[in-house]
């Protein structure tokens, strides 16, 4: 039992919907005063806990990781503000860590699904063409409704440059596989040419997408694609270029084209209409906790500050079919000194950060 708190404060359910007067009973929300009496008063403008769409627990440097280190990046992404996180790949089996009342509640898409030696060492099971069906089918049953794929890669055979990681026939029925499972497919996507091909096999979602084009934007809406860009990520670009440099010019040179339009294809996808979530790429490069940093960086790209924010809230609980603020869900909100609307550096401050009922600072 968690007892009762009262959120005083402005209740932001919606990025347009301000209520007042929410209380946590036993670890649930509700907008009915309860007879007894609050155990805690906690001021200031409350949204629901935000939500990493593109986050690894379970996964570092060199792939697997100890279960202390797996728990150390869930502790350090709640304490973020990140209290739901969509799995993009791991690992280590991270449904220890679901069963644990203090951790952030994740959404698990078990291992990247990647082809023969083109892929980051240790991180996916690999497979070649005629084996990707059956490897989508294992990780759709393994995870809870989603499925990595790696969709390009550098093919240091071919030219040195990004290439398509499996053939177009294959993904379609690849993606086909994991429907008939019941599960959704997001796709690794850095290159231009394969997201015509992740279309065409009707995929559910692109992650990074920095080879997004204008071509691209009518298929997105029309099919209904959102895209994670991991914009923290792709920040990291010029590096990767700088140490490719020697070996592979043309890579080089490809990365850092797509680095230098990031901010310009986003906000184009934005005002087109397609649905952007907010994604650290947090696990191997990027550090965990870092939730608040997409925000900005979707912010500094054009999206206005309540559609920035939208990308790790409402939207993406939404989309993802969790629960926000309301009757009866789960008290997993976070409490705002500001409008978060209004100031997004209100959210590097949380005042208070309160997950199923008990708050956590």
């Amino acid at each position: 039992m968690t007892g009762i708190i009262e959120f005083s404060g402005p209740i932001l359910t919606g990025p347009d919907t301000v209520r007042h007067g929410l209380w946590s009973v036993d670890g649930r929300l509700t907008f009915h005063r309860p007879a007894a009496a609050p155990e805690r008063v906690l001021d200031g403008w409350v949204i629901p806990g935000l939500v990493d769409a593109h986050c690894h627990i379970g996964l570092g440097p060199g792939g697997d990781v100890a279960e202390d280190t797996a728990e150390s990046q869930a502790v350090t992404d709640r304490d973020a503000g990140t209290l739901l996180v969509r799995d993009a790949g791991a690992v280590h089996d991270t449904r220890w860590l679901q069963q644990r009342p203090d951790l952030p509640r994740i959404i698990r898409a078990g291992r990247h699904i990647a082809r023969t030696r083109r892929y980051l060492r240790g991180f996916a099971v690999e497979v070649e063409p005629d084996g990707l069906v059956e490897a989508v089918r294992k990780q759709a049953r393994a995870g809870d409704g989603w499925v990595k794929l790696v969709g390009d890669w550098i093919d240091r055979d071919a030219g040195g440059d990004l290439a398509a990681s499996f053939p177009a026939g294959s993904l379609k029925d690849a993606v086909q596989a994991a429907h008939d499972e019941g599960a959704r497919v997001t796709a690794h996507c850095f290159a231009e040419d394969t997201l015509d091909d992740m279309l065409d096999a009707g995929i559910d979602c692109i992650e990074h997408g920095t080879g997004l084009l204008p071509r691209h934007l009518p298929r997105f809406v029309e099919q209904g694609v959102p895209i994670v860009p991991t914009l923290i990520n792709i920040a990291t670009f010029p590096d990767i270029a700088a140490q490719a440099e020697a070996k592979f010019p043309r890579y080089a040179a490809h990365m850092r084209s797509l680095w230098e339009r990031r901010a310009e294809r986003i906000l184009e996808a934005h005002e087109a209409g397609v649905a952007i979530y907010a994604g650290t790429d947090a696990g191997s490069v990027i550090r965990h906790g870092r939730i608040v940093d997409e925000i900005w960086a979707l912010h500094a790209a054009g999206l206005p500050a309540a559609a920035a924010l939208g990308a790790a809230s409402w939207s993406a609980r939404t989309w993802l079919g969790a629960d926000g603020i309301t009757e009866g869900a789960s008290a997993d909100v976070l409490v705002c000194a500001k409008d978060p609307r209004q100031d997004l550096g209100t959210l590097a401050g949380l005042k208070h950060i309160v997950l199923r009922g008990l708050p956590t600072r």
